[in-house]
């Protein structure tokens, strides 16, 4: 599926890498637990963090911990039919398989506005980090600007997104490995704030109340927890590349011990550096901790590193949101005219259509300047945890027709405790969108992606006879 192209492309640089190292064919473990983490971490983590910590308090962890089981449950889940039906090319395939077109069809869609959403949250997210040094200016104009940039990169036809984004996940995951040593330092009391004062307090984990908010707070707060971790359905479709297949189970938890280590240790560091009460959804908590020391630019220079990874991040979003709509139309569940390119290879029609996603955020920046965040991150967050209800459905389906897991010579890899761990992951993932009912920003969220999702079940139900006759006729041709 070409939704999946930056992270092709990503892997096809690791595999020139490593054929030009060793001769051989595959990315290694290590690759794809790289290619995991640099496609994961986003600016979901380095400004949603806020809202998951206003909402739960010190218990964001728990949240935390909670949201990177479902997300180790849902990876191996893809990974498990990457690896055993081969055939097939993307998570939308599989559900179609299991339960017929109308699911492909509406999981395809739900995709492709959740992308959207995510890309518009990536650029409210640029123009949040880049109001740090211009407070009085207006959401609206960095929106802007962003916008045009990531369409005009866009509209260049740049070909190979794979070094850009390796690049870019070394940056990511080099930042957040920075910001654990410096708090590493300031724990040992080599780093002093620059704000102490016989009557700052003195925060410690023995005596911090870790529920402030209940476990209403804790439940409210776990689809923000779970947003950092929504790039899991792509980096699935890496799985089938691997040079060992068997290295799968390594690559997994390797991936998922990284993100755990350096999601839930950056988040205890800023804990310990500032009273969680002090962090508002207006900057990144990695800036108001830092915000504390005496370092000359320290806060400046760390923003600038985020605001490079996530405007790359974004621009990536919106190239990936556009060859899924390519991919639709290949498929005859999008119109044709969507497939046209220009001299230089891009799909104007497809990137425009995506684009004006960001038009729409820019129009309710101008209404809903201090909630847009939110409500974006919450309504994106919905779709793409309930199209892993669907994934770990066409998982339980669909293993029984893998003969590779019934016999032992033949078995490649296989899901640990399935389908009783898919199961518990349906159930998480339902009790999490239950969860976001408490908070009212959020309904506002959880409403639009119900409706989004009624919206195009109706669409499907009314060209449902037209996909059919448009799919029977290219089998003909």
């Amino acid at each position: 599926m070409n939704d999946e192209k930056i992270v092709s492309q990503i892997v096809e640089h690791h595999k020139k890498k490593e054929i030009k190292k060793r001769g051989e064919i595959g990315i290694t473990w290590w690759q794809l637990s790289l290619i995991g983490i640099g496609s994961i971490t986003g600016a979901g983590f380095f400004l949603g963090t806020s809202l998951a910590i206003r909402l739960a308090g010190p218990s964001v962890i728990i949240a935390f911990l909670i949201a990177s089981l479902m997300a180790y449950i849902a990876f191996n889940a893809l990974a498990e039919m990457k690896i055993n039906d081969p055939e097939i090319g993307s998570f939308r395939d599989y559900a179609r398989k299991a339960f017929g077109d109308d699911i492909g069809f509406i999981s395809g869609w739900v995709y492709w506005i959740a992308g959207v959403l995510i890309m518009s949250s990536e650029v409210t997210a640029l123009s949040v980090f880049t109001r740090y040094w211009f407070p009085m200016v207006p959401l609206w104009s960095f929106l802007l600007i962003y916008s045009a940039l990531g369409v005009g990169i866009n509209l260049l036809g740049v070909k190979d997104f794979g070094e850009i984004e390796s690049f870019f996940a070394i940056v990511k995951t080099s930042i957040l490995v920075l910001f654990i040593i410096f708090g590493v330092l300031f724990v040992l009391g080599i780093v002093l704030p620059l704000k102490v004062t016989s009557e700052t307090p003195v925060i410690s984990f023995s005596t911090m109340d870790w529920f402030p908010k209940g476990f209403k707070g804790l439940w409210s707060a776990m689809i923000f927890a779970l947003f950092p971790y929504a790039g899991v359905a792509v980096v699935g479709a890496a799985a089938k590349e691997l040079k060992h297949k068997e290295s799968i189970s390594r690559a997994i938890n390797t991936l998922n011990l990284a993100l755990v280590f350096l999601y839930v240790t950056s988040l205890l560091i800023i804990l310990k550096m500032v009273d969680w009460q002090q962090i508002t959804e207006s900057e990144s908590p990695f800036i108001t901790a830092l915000s504390e020391f005496n370092f000359p630019y320290i806060s400046s220079i760390f923003n600038i590193v985020i605001i490079s990874a996530a405007f790359s991040t974004f621009v990536g979003a919106l190239f990936a949101i556009t060859n899924v709509l390519l991919s639709l139309a290949k498929d005859h569940e999008a119109p044709k005219i969507l497939m046209n390119k220009n001299k230089k290879g891009v799909n104007v029609i497809a990137l425009l259509f995506g684009a004006s996603g960001l038009l729409i955020t820019i129009l309710l920046s101008l209404f809903l300047p201090e909630n847009l965040y939110e409500y974006l991150t919450t309504a994106a967050g919905a779709l793409l945890i309930g199209n892993w209800i669907i994934i770990l459905s066409s998982q339980i389906k669909n293993r029984k027709s893998y003969p590779s897991l019934k016999n032992p010579k033949g078995k490649k890899f296989k899901m640990y405790l399935a389908p009783y761990s898919s199961y518990m992951g349906i159930v998480l993932v339902i009790l999490t969108l239950i969860g976001v009912t408490f908070n009212r920003n959020q309904r506002i969220g959880l409403f639009i992606s119900l409706g989004i999702v009624s919206i195009i079940s109706i669409t499907y139900v009314i060209l449902r006879p037209k996909i059919k006759i448009n799919k029977i006729s290219n089998k003909i041709i």
